[in-house]
């Protein structure tokens, strides 16, 4: 069974069509980079999944549940939020509490959601995903004290610090200098090869390419192509994916 199941995803806003009938589904530990220009609806995607926008229609199922129905009644704010925590989300900006060191930044949901484990717990977890991320010596350090490579590898330890099932990435290195993002790009390497399932919304292609299992190519609000990552990308079946990629390599 996929982990994740995407059925007929249709958004608007106002008038403007975003997207206009997502479908794709997912295996557990597969990674796929989701391409295409801006507009073309990447974003709202993610954030539709992560129930941070409601789809106009559409189903979205996690592990045979159905999260979100378009045509149901959304439930109360608490039964929202667990839905929420199947997905954790590592924006552009990274969004971290300036006045929260990074440990703070990374145990402060799990500490808030009361999920069963002591405090002692929530302190190592936070200890441990920042010494993966690399980051063990600037645990007490605060946003503000840390470069823009170092902010997001805390916001990816504190998306993964509410165990979700899918991690969603939202053009993770575009708000980074070029020598910064090879250490965020390596720390999501590292978790593709630790087989977490993860979206990955960039514009690196060719990070896309070898990190990825699939590649889907969004145009207009719709997947035009999806595939294995190389194919897509070295050898694109539809002659927009081709054009898009084309006019990439020539910047």
């Amino acid at each position: 069974m996929p982990i994740l199941e995407v059925n007929n995803l249709k958004k608007k806003f106002e008038n403007t069509e975003i997207l206009k009938g997502i479908s794709f589904s997912m295996e557990e530990g597969q990674t796929i980079s989701v391409i295409g220009s801006s507009g073309s609806g990447k974003t709202t995607m993610l954030r539709c999944l992560n129930l941070l926008e409601f789809a106009d229609e559409g189903t979205i199922t996690v592990n045979g549940e159905k999260l979100f129905d378009a045509s149901e009644k959304l439930g109360n704010p608490d039964e929202l939020r667990e839905k929420r925590l199947h997905f954790g989300m590592v924006f552009q900006q990274f969004n971290l509490f300036p006045q929260y060191t990074a440990l703070e930044n990374v145990t402060l949901a799990p500490s808030l959601r009361g999920d069963g484990r002591s405090s002692e717990e929530i302190l190592n977890m936070g200890k441990e995903l920042l010494d993966q991320m690399g980051l063990s010596d600037r645990m007490n350090n605060y946003p503000h004290q840390l470069s823009g490579g170092q902010q997001q590898r805390v916001a990816i330890a504190r998306a993964l610090a509410l165990k979700p099932d899918i991690l969603c990435f939202d053009e993770p290195t575009s708000a980074l200098d070029p020598e910064l993002t090879g250490e965020v790009l390596r720390v999501i390497r590292e978790l593709a090869n630790k087989h977490m399932t993860m979206i990955i919304v960039t514009h690196e292609m060719a990070f896309a390419r070898d990190v990825a299992d699939e590649v889907i190519f969004m145009d207009s609000g719709i997947i035009l192509e999806k595939g294995p990552a190389a194919d897509v990308i070295n050898n694109p079946a539809k002659e927009r994916t081709r054009q898009f990629l084309s006019s990439l390599s020539s910047h």
